[in-house]
């Protein structure tokens, strides 16, 4: 009877560890119970629009709160019926990857963002820790993977609405186009590329389109409430008269690891940060600073034909901050 009673005992306890085991380490089981214990408030669908995720700076082996905002990620995404993903680049710390079968693109990538709503197309650009690597090879994942999407290092897409408006998105790859990194070795590679033409490329995009929304996504921020803060004047006076000049609506950029919206008086462009996909960094108040915060998360967008809807989502599935920009259709 007292081997019985041990035995039970250790049996009962191994059953306990295993338990925790699970818990702490074992896969997230993505159910119809865990989407009814994990829900982000006050988030709904755009109806007859377009809902996507901007997701910054991230890619660091799950380490800071990686994980996190990638399980809120995939909430958030189930919540919108999402329908892609944005990056804002430096999708890989340090040094960006080697080649397409980097171990990187699975303990950073596959195995971080595995929710089963985060398998839709991610939309990527390059950032400055990318160049540090094979950037090339970014842009060739786009054939390996199924969701993965970078076909160069600047492009664009259009998207139709179901309600008649549309959207266009400019894809930029924004370290060329930064002096600071003309006299950098650590980013001679940035200089390969011809600045000039990508931005011929740009004026021709934004001149040539008749999309109610224009959207450009970039790396690096035009203005900073972070650890740039006053650092942004080169990056400011390639892209700023451009993106005034053909009356874009929103810029997205992270390169500051934290969450952002700036809108300097008599400027047109709502200017937001998402760069807080994993690491973040202190903020503060300035002049042109409507919302800043150093806690992880990503952002939210939604379109419709009226209005244009962005969100902050912190890396535990709270809601931080929300703003609307109304279309002038009159």
């Amino acid at each position: 009877m007292f081997l019985n009673r041990c035995n039970a005992i250790v049996c009962g306890l191994l059953c306990v560890l295993s338990s925790l085991a699970l818990a702490q380490g074992g896969p997230q089981v993505y159910d119809e119970a865990h989407y009814q214990q994990h829900h982000i408030r006050q988030l709904q669908e755009t109806p007859e629009g377009l809902d996507f995720l901007v997701l910054g700076d991230w890619g660091r082996n799950g380490h800071y709160q990686q994980r996190q905002v990638a399980m809120w990620m995939d909430v958030a995404m189930q919540q919108l019926d999402g329908d892609f993903i944005v990056t804002t680049g430096d999708n890989f710390y340090s040094n960006g990857v080697a080649s397409i079968h980097d171990p990187y693109w699975q303990s950073s990538f596959e195995h971080i963002y595995q929710g089963p709503h985060l398998f839709e197309d991610w939309y990527a650009i390059l950032g400055n820790h990318d160049y540090r690597g094979n950037w090339q090879a970014q842009i060739d994942y786009t054939h390996v993977s199924r969701r993965w999407q970078m076909p160069a290092q600047y492009y664009a897409k259009s998207i139709a609405l179901e309600d008649g408006a549309s959207v266009l998105m400019v894809f930029l790859d924004t370290n060329p186009l930064n002096p600071e990194y003309q006299h950098e070795a650590k980013y001679a590679a940035t200089q390969q590329q011809d600045a000039s033409k990508q931005l011929a490329w740009l004026k021709h995009q934004l001149a040539n389109s008749n999309a109610t929304w224009k959207v450009v996504i970039g790396h690096h921020p035009l203005y900073s409430s972070g650890k740039r803060y006053g650092k942004t004047s080169g990056i400011r006076g390639a892209l700023e008269p451009i993106l005034e000049g053909h009356q874009v609506d929103a810029y997205f950029a992270g390169h500051e690891h934290d969450l952002q919206h700036n809108q300097p008086e008599g400027t047109r462009v709502a200017h937001f940060v998402s760069g807080a996909g994993s690491e973040v960094r202190p903020v503060a108040q300035r002049e042109f600073t409507k919302f800043a915060i150093s806690q992880a998360g990503f952002a939210t967008v939604g379109i419709d034909k009226a209005h244009m809807n962005v969100r902050f989502i912190s890396a535990d599935g709270k809601l931080l901050y929300q703003y609307q920009i109304k279309k002038d259709n009159s």
